[in-house]
């Protein structure tokens, strides 16, 4: 849905021209800026020159690192050939502003179809792709929250030290104190006990997978953007599509027949769910306490205290 015409800054305006031409193409006039939704984070434009389509990013300077992480995980996932990614054409800074110039693609929802069981076998496919140990050769974002992302050789370890610690941490730095705190740190604790029979090989995963952040596009194909990679438990990314909505039926169908999963899956979900719960009682508010702490007294009920 657009908002009508959007005047860019002349610096940037010629900044873009470049970048959307190419290397070795002589910039062309910008033929049209038009603002469009595209998250709740940054400010989205669909800029039109010389024919080339591209969706612009824009954002505070202090953010260029977020944008810089995004092109990353971008260049990440498009090594999976079932699957489709926005080409990124450039990021950089221009005055205050920070920009991620992108492939304009038009999308459509997922839905129930034989599309939604064709993007199953696609998130297979991206899993499979293995990686050496659980983490990433850099730290990105989940949302605006930095993601940690130091690697290590067992799963366990990771996820408390890179993911469920450090957002309890931002949650006491928020003013949380108590029971989230003191339990949350617990559950830390304990989580070797919850991989004592699963003990999963690093897949490369999108990391922030709901379904905002995946689409079809016109031929159908699973399409991803706004990702959070890093080499982790492929359940990570199945147990967020169910999260923010869920996926259709047939998504979840085809995935397990192409690739059927572990028992306890059920329980590890509370597990991976509760990270992006933290991060979104860091960034909205307490809104989210209250079920961080069920999910917290679930999982430390299941261990055993």
């Amino acid at each position: 849905m657009t908002s009508g015409p959007h005047p860019l800054d002349p610096a940037l305006r010629a900044i873009l021209s470049t970048v959307i031409a190419g290397n070795g193409v002589p910039a062309a006039a910008i033929d049209s800026v038009t603002e469009i939704s595209g998250g709740s984070i940054s400010r989205a434009l669909l800029v039109e020159s010389a024919g080339r389509r591209c969706f612009v990013k824009l954002n505070d300077v202090s953010l260029t690192g977020m944008f810089a992480a995004e092109a990353d995980g971008l260049g990440a996932l498009a090594a999976c050939s079932a699957l489709r990614v926005p080409r990124v054409f450039g990021h950089g800074v221009c005055g205050r502003q920070a920009y991620l110039v992108l492939e304009y693609l038009p999308l459509q929802p997922l839905r129930e179809s034989r599309q939604a069981s064709e993007a199953g076998r696609s998130l297979a496919a991206l899993h499979r792709i293995r990686g050496p140990q659980f983490g990433w050769q850099r730290d990105n974002f989940i949302g605006s929250s930095p993601q940690y992302n130091t690697q290590q050789r067992t799963w366990a370890l990771f996820f408390a030290r890179q993911r469920l610690l450090p957002q309890l941490a931002m949650a006491r730095g928020h003013g949380h104190h108590g029971k989230l705190i003191a339990s949350g740190e617990r559950l830390a604790e304990k989580l070797p006990a919850l991989f004592v029979d699963h003990q999963p090989q690093p897949s490369l995963l999108h990391g922030d997978l709901w379904s905002g952040n995946a689409a079809a596009d016109e031929s159908g194909t699973l399409t991803l953007f706004d990702p959070a990679v890093y080499f982790g438990d492929r359940e990570a990314d199945l147990a967020m599509t169910e999260l923010f909505g869920g996926f259709p039926d047939s998504f979840y169908a085809a995935y397990r027949e192409a690739w059927p999963l572990a028992d306890g899956f059920e329980q590890r979900k509370v597990l991976y769910n509760l990270y992006h719960v933290l991060n979104h009682l860091n960034l909205f508010g307490s809104g989210y306490l209250h079920q961080a702490e069920r999910m917290i007294a679930r999982l430390l009920a299941e261990l055993g205290g």
